[in-house]
C-alpha cells in the first residue's frame, strides 16, 4: 500500500514562510492541540447514558454464587477479647499486689535438705506447710557480725524447741556480683557444725521477705555420726 502523499511539498523553509504569509495553512494555537491531546469535555448525563448503553444485557451475579475476597471470622460474643482482657487482669494483680508471683519460679530461690531428707520437704518448707516460730534480722550486718548474730539465733532456737524459724539476709541486690550474706547464710546452714540441726531451708514466700529471707526447719536434736552409720548399715 503506497503512502498517502500530502497536498503540500515543501523545498525549503522560504516556501513555508510564503504559505504561512499568505495563509494556505496555519499552525496550531496551542502545544497540546500539536501533540495530539485533545479534552473531551462532556457533561454528567452524557456519562451515565453511556454507562447505561454499555451495561445493556448484563445480569448481576447473584450472592449465593460468589465469594468474597475479604472476610472476617465472627467470634461468639462470650470470647471476644475474653484472652486480652485476662492477660491485662494478671498483669494488673501482679504489678499491684504480686498475685501470681512465685519465688520458686525465679532464679533467686534456694533449698536445700539435710542428711537423708526428702527433697520434697523443702518444697513443702517453702509452701509454708510449717509454721515459724521465730526469727531474725541479719540484713545490713557485715558478714563476721551476721555470724555471730545467727549463731546466737540458732543456739537459742534449739534450747528453745523451735522447729520452724525465719532468717532475714536480703536479696544483695547492691553487692557488686552476688549476694554476699544470702550465699553465707547458705553456707552457714550446709557446711557449719549447724548443718546437723538442718532438716531443711528454702526461700521465703512474697510476703515473708521472698529471695531475702529464708524459712529453716530444725530437727529436735542433731544427727549424730552413729545415726549415720546405723542407716548404712
Amino acid at each position: 500500500m503506497k503512502p498517502r502523499k500530502s497536498p503540500f511539498t515543501f523545498k525549503s523553509f522560504e516556501d513555508l514562510k510564503v504559505l504561512l504569509e499568505t495563509k494556505v495553512f496555519s499552525l496550531p494555537d496551542s502545544q497540546d492541540s500539536d501533540l495530539g491531546v485533545h479534552e473531551d469535555k462532556q457533561s454528567p448525563e452524557l456519562d451515565e447514558e453511556l454507562f447505561r448503553k454499555a451495561m445493556e444485557g448484563v445480569t448481576p451475579i447473584a450472592r449465593d454464587n460468589y465469594v468474597e475476597r475479604i472476610f472476617q471470622i465472627r467470634l461468639p460474643e462470650g470470647s471476644k477479647n475474653k484472652d486480652d482482657a485476662e492477660v491485662l487482669t494478671k498483669l494488673r494483680n501482679l504489678v499491684k499486689y504480686g498475685i501470681g508471683f512465685n519465688v520458686s519460679d525465679t532464679p533467686e530461690y534456694i533449698e536445700g535438705t539435710g542428711y537423708n531428707v526428702h527433697p520434697a520437704v523443702a518444697r513443702r518448707l517453702h509452701q509454708g506447710d510449717f509454721s515459724m516460730q521465730a526469727y531474725v534480722d541479719l540484713h545490713g550486718l557485715r558478714v563476721d557480725d551476721a555470724k555471730e548474730v545467727f549463731e546466737e539465733f540458732l543456739k537459742w532456737a534449739v534450747t528453745t524447741g523451735k522447729r520452724g524459724v525465719l532468717i532475714i539476709h536480703g536479696r544483695g541486690l547492691s553487692s557488686p556480683s552476688e549476694p554476699i550474706l544470702k550465699n553465707k547464710v547458705v553456707e552457714w546452714l550446709t557446711r557449719s557444725p549447724w548443718r546437723k540441726w538442718i532438716i531443711a531451708y528454702s526461700s521465703a514466700r512474697r510476703y515473708d521477705g521472698g529471695a531475702g529471707a529464708t524459712y529453716v526447719l530444725l530437727r529436735q536434736r542433731p544427727i549424730s555420726k552413729r545415726l549415720k552409720i546405723r542407716k548404712r548399715q
